[in-house]
């Protein structure tokens, strides 16, 4: 657990790694040659920003069509059918050097599709070998016994890191599937875990809402000799509260931290408990340093509007390092990743306006849910893009480009922008999109912002069996990152919805999947013959 003197201590003892991110494109602790997609939202820091995408832009995009959907053998459980996907080019197969992308099922099977054809190169079942047990929310949607990490992919030594429904960590070989060690109990068995992510030889996950028994928290485990694994545990509650539910997981900044958001549940940091905060560890020891608690936690508390439904966003900016993090109650906080919440850990650098959930509803799929996007332009200046559920508040500032009503949902873009007065980071309005229907986390590629319409019944209230009545098919939409303009729809492609997902663009191609288990491959349409 958390304790003062280990903040104190901790935060003495770091020295600041990282001075100035802005002049460079350091987004990933992991190794993304070509235009690999290794990770959920790209990067280690959850940027979203495909950087090394050169074939996709603004003037192409409209040429985009649907290459194929494949339908993997995967039974969808509740809400849960597979993964985000992740991608890697030029792996090594039994069929040769192939593009592959990598989805996990639900109910306990790794595939890998060949993306020029969608054919399965591999698969491979993870399979369990204890069985859940009952009580609390297990077996819901919230604790659906199955795969829920989004995995991550290793090109140091071509091998992609999953976690089995119970537990086990497993690394399979990029282009066979093979296991390439005995797996390894990383974390209780049938606890919800978050996407994967990865640093060196160091693989992390965020736990959440006391599935499996485990108390919420950041736990990584280093396999630099899988014969004497080092786990460890960075615990921020005693009870089933203060999950790190964002669908990103651990962030691992360039700074030496691992960042997260933390759900709702009480404040006591005597306790060992820190709900409704933005909190920080070392990257090794998963050492307590740091926090942000906002001012307005006991009323993020009692209406369920925490955190935690978002992971946090790591970039650099004028030579600091800064958080982006938001909530359910649509308000967006920008942090000095270097000292959350400054002296009394509750002054954020900046605070939004309320930009969503003008209600304050929770768990209608209003505010703030999965993560931000940011990137930078050929300028130089560095965007912040911001899924939003529902329509906009009467609060949020006014949009110099708006491109039409958005009742259920839109995508809004700011370009973090220097207070005159204070030269401190604030978001300055630039676009707001068209209407989206539940929009999941961006992903950003040479000026083209991709996004996914979900579909989805958000609405948590009335019962699970509610939530699959009144639906809509996903769609994927290609925008013009600066102004918002749609460049591409993908129109009825998709068979049915998707629930807590993301995309991946890589080397040309844009990858989805949707709630039947099928996944998706947009790619530009084929030159025609002469």
């Amino acid at each position: 657990m958390l304790k003062l003197s280990h903040l104190r201590r901790a935060r003495r003892s770091l020295t600041r790694v990282c001075a100035d991110l802005s002049a460079v494109v350091l987004l990933t602790a992991i190794a993304a040659p070509a235009a690999d997609w290794p990770t959920f939202g790209h990067d280690s820091q959850r940027s979203g920003w495909a950087a090394e995408e050169r074939t996709l832009s603004a003037a192409n995009v409209s040429g985009l069509e649907l290459k194929w959907k494949t339908k993997v053998k995967n039974e969808s459980y509740s809400l849960s059918a597979l993964t985000p996907p992740v991608a890697a080019g030029n792996v090594s197969t039994v069929k040769g050097v192939k593009n592959v992308v990598y989805v996990s099922g639900i109910g306990g099977t790794v595939f890998a599709l060949e993306t020029e054809t969608g054919e399965v190169v591999w698969s491979h079942s993870l399979p369990t070998h204890t069985t859940p047990k009952p009580g609390g929310f297990q077996g819901t949607f919230l604790c659906p016994n199955g795969i829920t990490a989004t995995p991550v992919i290793d090109r140091h030594t071509e091998t992609l890191y999953e976690l089995s429904a119970d537990g086990l960590l497993y690394g399979l070989d990029l282009g066979s599937g093979r296991p390439r060690f005995a797996p390894i109990q990383f974390v209780p068995p049938f606890s919800k875990m978050l996407s994967l992510n990865l640093s060196g030889s160091t693989i992390y996950t965020t736990l959440t809402q006391g599935c499996g028994g485990a108390l919420s928290g950041i736990y990584s485990i280093d396999i630099s000799d899988p014969h004497r694994p080092v786990i460890r545990e960075a615990l921020f509650s005693n009870t089933d509260t203060a999950g790190l539910w964002g669908r990103g997981g651990a962030v691992i900044g360039a700074n030496g931290r691992v960042y997260g958001n933390t759900a709702d549940g009480k404040f006591n940091m005597q306790l060992g408990d820190y709900s409704n905060t933005v909190i920080s560890v070392s990257q090794h020891q998963l050492d307590a340093i740091d926090y942000y608690l906002p001012p307005n936690w006991v009323y993020l508390d009692k209406k369920d509007l925490d955190l935690g439904a978002t992971s946090p966003t790591y970039f650099g900016w004028k030579g600091r390092n800064l958080i982006a993090a938001a909530s359910k109650e649509a308000v967006i906080y920008l942090l000095d990743a270097d000292s959350l919440g400054g002296k009394d850990h509750q002054t954020a650098l900046y605070t939004s306006p309320k930009l969503g959930n003008a209600s304050d509803i929770c768990c209608a799929g209003l505010g703030i849910w999965g993560a931000m996007s940011t990137a930078r332009d050929a300028q130089g200046r560095t965007w912040l893009y911001v899924p939003m559920g529902g329509p906009i508040a009467p609060t949020a500032p006014l949009f110099p480009l708006a491109n039409g009503d958005a009742p259920h949902g839109s995508v809004m873009a700011f370009l973090v922008m220097e207070d005159p007065k204070t030269q401190k980071p604030v978001l300055d309005p630039q676009w707001i999109s068209g209407d989206f229907n539940i929009p999941d986390p961006s992903a950003i590629a040479n000026g083209v912002l991709f996004a996914l319409a979900t579909g989805e019944n958000a609405n948590q209230h009335g019962g699970e069996a509610q939530r699959f009545k009144n639906t809509q098919p996903a769609v994927l939409r290609a925008l013009d990152a600066y102004t918002g303009k749609e460049l591409f729809n993908s129109g009825s492609a998709f068979t049915t919805w998707v629930h807590f997902s993301g995309l991946a663009v890589s080397n040309g191609q844009v990858f989805a999947v949707d709630h039947d288990s099928n996944v998706y491959c947009f790619g530009l349409k084929a030159p025609a013959s002469r």
